[in-house]
């Protein structure tokens, strides 16, 4: 993108939300703005294994100021074709999956780190039937605060009896003041915040972590996917001749990387690996026709994908309702 400056700017405040800057972002965003609580869960089946989509809310973005290797045009085109303006109302999405005795949940959503319109899990949590006691594990695709900022509410733990497991490149590198030395000045505050959401369950002795694809329980693995962050990772659930793979941050704006896999954003740690990841994982799941979930494509986020041209098209998991009483 030509303008590094505005790119610098809103990087830093996307990454420093606690600082005020969500206004910014929410400001002239499309769309009716709700004033009534919307429902936040969603329950599904893979296979015999019940799955729970779980929001912790939505931001307004700017993807032609945050998305990099495409042209603002073709950004705008791209929003345009799907009935959307300058912002998208970007889902925070968690899943929960029940597996036997053990309740895991993937990424924790934001905690108090980006505004107002976020920090919503642990609600959504209850409404679905469940407390935060209760989750035995929780699957970190990475340690961006999106991701791991529910996990602490102040100095106490949210998740009090839960392991967290990921991949042990991504705890060695937000967990290093050298890697925060390192990083540019606007990024910083992600290693800060990684301290802060992560390490009291780091010194808890409440963290596992696994060293690429590992068979963490059964029917659930880990898959590596670095690029977006150094250790970032998919987790897959498999059973009944099924299967799931949640993507974490595989992409951030569905309407535009959908279409071109090779676009990229201001947050990815390693862009190419990024976009190398995405086109693989695109190809891979539009051919064997698994579901995926997506951390930010619009709630539940659960679908598959099918080839389109030189791209995807994005095909939403049907809505059943079929529970008999």
């Amino acid at each position: 993108m030509k303008n590094t400056v505005l790119i610098g700017a809103l990087a830093a405040a996307f990454l420093t939300f606690g600082a005020g800057a969500p206004a910014a972002f929410a400001q002239a965003a499309p769309g009716v703005r709700l004033n009534k609580v919307q429902p936040g869960y969603h329950h599904f089946k893979v296979g015999n294994v019940n799955v729970t989509a779980l929001s912790d809310g939505t931001l307004a973005i700017p993807p032609a100021a945050l998305l990099t290797n495409v042209a603002p045009a073709q950004v705008a085109a791209r929003l345009a074709a799907t009935f959307q303006g300058t912002h998208v109302d970007a889902s925070v999405n968690a899943y929960l999956i029940e597996s036997g005795a053990r309740l895991l949940l993937v990424d924790t959503g934001s905690g108090e780190l980006y505004g107002p319109t976020l920090n919503k899990l642990v609600a959504t949590l209850a409404s679905a039937g469940y407390q935060p006691g209760q989750i035995t594990d929780i699957l970190i695709t990475h340690i961006h605060t999106d991701h791991t900022g529910g996990l602490m509410d102040g100095k106490r733990m949210v998740f009090p009896n839960a392991t967290l497991h990921l991949d042990k490149r991504e705890l060695d590198y937000w967990m290093s003041a050298a890697r925060r030395s390192e990083a540019p000045e606007a990024k910083r505050a992600l290693f800060d915040q990684a301290l802060m959401k992560v390490k009291p369950y780091v010194d808890a002795g409440k963290v596992k972590t696994f060293d690429g694809a590992t068979e963490l329980f059964p029917g659930i693995r880990s898959i590596p996917s670095y690029g977006h962050t150094p250790g970032h990772s998919f987790y897959a659930l498999e059973g009944g001749g099924e299967k799931l793979v949640f993507w974490g941050d595989l992409l951030h704006v569905a309407e535009v990387q959908m279409p071109d896999p090779s676009v990229t954003i201001v947050f990815d740690v390693d862009a190419n690996a990024a976009a190398a990841q995405r086109k693989r994982a695109f190809a891979e799941a539009a051919r064997e026709k698994y579901l995926v979930a997506g951390d930010h494509v619009a709630f539940p986020g659960v679908g598959r994908l099918r080839a389109d041209g030189d791209g995807y098209r994005w095909v939403p998991l049907p809505y059943i309702n079929d529970h008999v009483k």
